[in-house]
Parts: structure tokens; C-alpha cells; sequence
């Protein structure tokens, strides 16, 4: 009998204190980079997707890893590669922590369709309210003392 397993996660991440460093011209090189890390991980990108201030993940972990692990790969590695590049100038790291949201497959063409248009999405609301309205549908406790 072969194990059988959809481990689909909604991540989240902000740049160190929300600055607007990632310079949207330059993403789709981030994003390959990302996309690799995660193919590594023998993982499966559904999307990827962001504004200046933060990203959006949809993927597929693998059971051999943890996801603090996957998590700190992701930050640690693309952090790295942003600040030995010349491509995001001002970028000085991952703020601490992330989001990290358990999804069902059945919502994953909707879920794509949130990450796709985030840009349009940012225009109304600002990466604390939607961090906020993330951590509130999933029935997660805010700390009050990391939101402004």
C-alpha cells in the first residue's frame, strides 16, 4: 500500500518592519528562486505572488519536512540571494516569523485566485488588515503587541 497525503499550506511573510522593498520589475526572479527552494523541498508550487512589502505562498509540503524548517529554508535562502543581488537595493531581510494556513484542495482554484490578484487586493487593504482578517478566519489569537 503506497501513503497518500495533501498537505497544502497558505504561507505569509513580510519584509523586516514592512518596508517596500521588493521591487515588483525584479519578482519573477524571486519567485524562480523560491519556486526551486521549494521544488528541493520535493514540494509542489501552486503560487506565488506578493506586493513590496510581502509574500504569498500556496504549496504543497512534503511529510519529510517540518515546516519551521521549509519556513526558515525559504526566508534564510531568499534572503541571502536578495541581499548579494543588486536587484532589490534596500532589502534587509524577513521580519520575524510568518503565517502559516492549513487549506483544503477543494479551495485551492479560489485560493489561487486570491494570490493572483493581489495587487488589486492591496489596493483597498493594507498587509495588517489582511494579516489580521487571515488570522481571524483561521481562528487564531492575535497577539495585539505585533500589529501597529
Amino acid at each position: 500500500m503506497s501513503s497518500y497525503r495533501q498537505l497544502l499550506y497558505h504561507l505569509v511573510f513580510r519584509t523586516k518592519e514592512s518596508l517596500p522593498t521588493i521591487k515588483q520589475d525584479h519578482t519573477d526572479q524571486l519567485y524562480a528562486y523560491i519556486t526551486g527552494i521549494i521544488k528541493n523541498k520535493n514540494s509542489h508550487l501552486y503560487r506565488i505572488n506578493g506586493i513590496e512589502n510581502h509574500l504569498h505562498i500556496l504549496t504543497d509540503l512534503h511529510p519529510s519536512f517540518a515546516l519551521a524548517d521549509f519556513m526558515r529554508e525559504i526566508k534564510v535562502s531568499s534572503s541571502i540571494w536578495m541581499k548579494n543581488g543588486n536587484l532589490f537595493p534596500g532589502f534587509n531581510g524577513w521580519a520575524d516569523g510568518y503565517g502559516s494556513f492549513t487549506c483544503s484542495y477543494k479551495d485551492i482554484d479560489r485560493l489561487i485566485d486570491y494570490l493572483k490578484n493581489q495587487q488589486v487586493h492591496h489596493r483597498k487593504k493594507t498587509f495588517e488588515e489582511e494579516y489580521r482578517n487571515l488570522l481571524i478566519e483561521s481562528g487564531i489569537q492575535i497577539d495585539e503587541r505585533f500589529f501597529p
